[in-house]
């Protein structure tokens, strides 16, 4: 029995979501959905296995061929809706990512938040797509371009931001004819479930939106089955790098499109010029938001020598200030990591640096007295590149300190990974705010701020972090169009 009472408890669905049908997984399999806030299990999920891959996929194809067709206006309106149901139902929403993540009550709500206008975006999308036409280079000759939705959308979501990270995706696609069919992951199956029933009531066609949820078991072999479906034409993935590329590799075989959002592990640099108070401030912010687990969240700061000090001290009074605690209850600030995975490896990160000659300025071990995934707010100074968290993403409440001298130094310890989704940047100094929006090898960058992702700014990243975008305006309806070129000869007598 659920430990929380909805205000909606019919929101509280446990089935996946096929052909707008609640049903169960073919082999009747069940799996858990466990509180991170406590460790125990609260509810059970469909484990939908790879029989049941082509009946969700089929839904979809078959709800494209009419739904495609549905006017621009019909669909922003949908959207729209939705977007307000989710705004109606916020309360109940953040409870299910409360439960499902371990996030407290404030992060919750600033997933809505994101997810609402993500939706209401979209929906302002869905009537501006247009093509274009243009006369060819060689006279007697029109060149028009027509734009539409590619197909079947297969959507493979992470844990972290369930419910953002699939409005993001499925209101990109559904704004330009496209079909959907989701897989959340195994942590988080039921906040998403939720968003199908409000999509169903905000007037979306039955097999629009299907929702497939699955075990940790059966992720693998039903992912590869979506993305081998031959009627799903584009898949968008976000998640680790390791996996990522195992997505790609099995798209290739069928030249599917593919977006991919990946890993981060950002780096932040901190001048001795910059507004320390403000850096501060909002490195605390994009750090502790969700316990650190976020693929835009500070992985690594590196600090001019002169401020290193003083800023260190800054963090680590910002840190003490942090209530960790189940996300439901209204004082904590810092709730769980959502994965006991995650708690043995920022441990072990930490055990690393400081065999490497680190030092743990703040926290550094697991809460004490709870039987969640809690780990204290961490943060450790002396950071070399040496030690396994300058390579390593963290994704948990772990802040590292590294010294640097030169802005050179800085620009080449902050590009030397693989990865390139976030930088930041803090500094007074306009000519080097100019000079490092060229040489930070970014997707994103944010200056004397860590507020980079809006429903309004292109998401996505650079070497390892990935290719495509989601958010902004055009490029990520894009990802979910095709666009094609016609040749229309023009007789010149009048």
């Amino acid at each position: 029995m659920a430990p929380f009472t909805l205000n909606r408890p019919d929101l509280l669905k446990t089935q996946c979501h096929v052909d707008g049908q609640w049903v169960d997984a073919a082999s009747g399999a069940r799996f858990p959905v466990t509180d991170p806030g406590t460790g125990q299990d609260w509810a059970t999920a469909a484990d939908a296995g790879v029989e049941d891959v082509d009946g969700a996929v089929t839904s979809a194809a078959r709800a494209f061929d009419s739904y495609r067709h549905v006017g621009g206006r019909r669909r922003a309106q949908i959207l729209a809706a939705w977007s307000g149901l989710m705004d109606t139902h916020r309360d109940d929403l953040a409870t299910l990512l409360i439960y499902e993540t371990g996030k407290p009550r404030s992060d919750a709500m600033f997933e809505i938040d994101y997810a609402v206008a993500a939706a209401r975006w979209f929906s302002g999308e869905a009537e501006r797509v247009q093509g274009a036409a243009f006369d060819a280079l060689i006279p007697g000759k029109k060149i028009v371009t027509v734009k539409q939705p590619i197909g079947v959308v297969a959507a493979l979501v992470p844990w972290n931001l369930p419910v953002a990270m699939v409005v993001r995706k499925a209101a990109a696609g559904l704004a330009v004819g496209c079909t959907l069919v989701v897989k959340p992951s195994p942590e988080t199956p039921l906040s998403v479930l939720a968003l199908a029933q409000l999509a169903h009531e905000a007037g979306l066609p039955t097999g629009a939106l299907n929702v497939l949820t699955t075990s940790l078991a059966n992720t693998p072999a039903v992912s590869e089955a979506l993305c081998r479906h031959p009627a799903v034409k584009k898949v968008t993935f976000t998640g680790s790098t390791r996996v990522g590329k195992l997505v790609a590799r099995i798209c290739a075989d069928g030249l599917k499109k593919v977006t991919l959002e990946l890993g981060g592990n950002c780096p932040v640099l901190v001048f001795d010029d910059a507004d320390l108070e403000q850096a501060a401030d909002a490195l605390s912010a994009l750090k502790w938001r969700n316990a650190g687990q976020t693929c835009i969240c500070a992985n690594r700061v590196y600090v001019q020598s002169a401020v290193y000090d003083r800023f260190a001290e800054m963090m680590v009074a910002r840190a003490a200030r942090l209530l960790p605690g189940h996300g439901s209850a209204p004082a904590s600030t810092l709730g769980p990591v959502t994965t006991p995975q995650s708690v043995d490896r920022v441990l072990a990160q930490v055990a690393d640096a400081t065999a490497k000659g680190a030092r743990v300025l703040h926290g550094g071990q697991r809460v004490a007295g709870t039987t969640g995934f809690f780990v204290q707010p961490t943060i450790v100074g002396g950071a070399t590149a040496a030690m396994a968290v300058a390579g390593e993403e963290s994704f948990a409440p772990l802040l590292t300190l590294f010294r640097f001298d030169t802005e050179a130094e800085a620009v080449t310890a902050a590009n030397g990974t693989p990865m390139g989704l976030a930088s930041y940047v803090f500094t007074k100094n306009v000519d080097r705010t100019w000079r490092l929006m060229d040489a930070l090898d970014a997707g994103m960058i944010g200056v004397n701020t860590s507020a980079v992702s809006g429903v309004e700014s292109p998401f996505g990243g650079m070497k390892e972090s990935g290719y495509g975008k989601e958010a902004g305006k055009d490029v990520a309806v894009d990802e979910y169009l095709v666009t094609k070129a016609v040749s229309v000869a023009v007789e010149s007598r009048l």
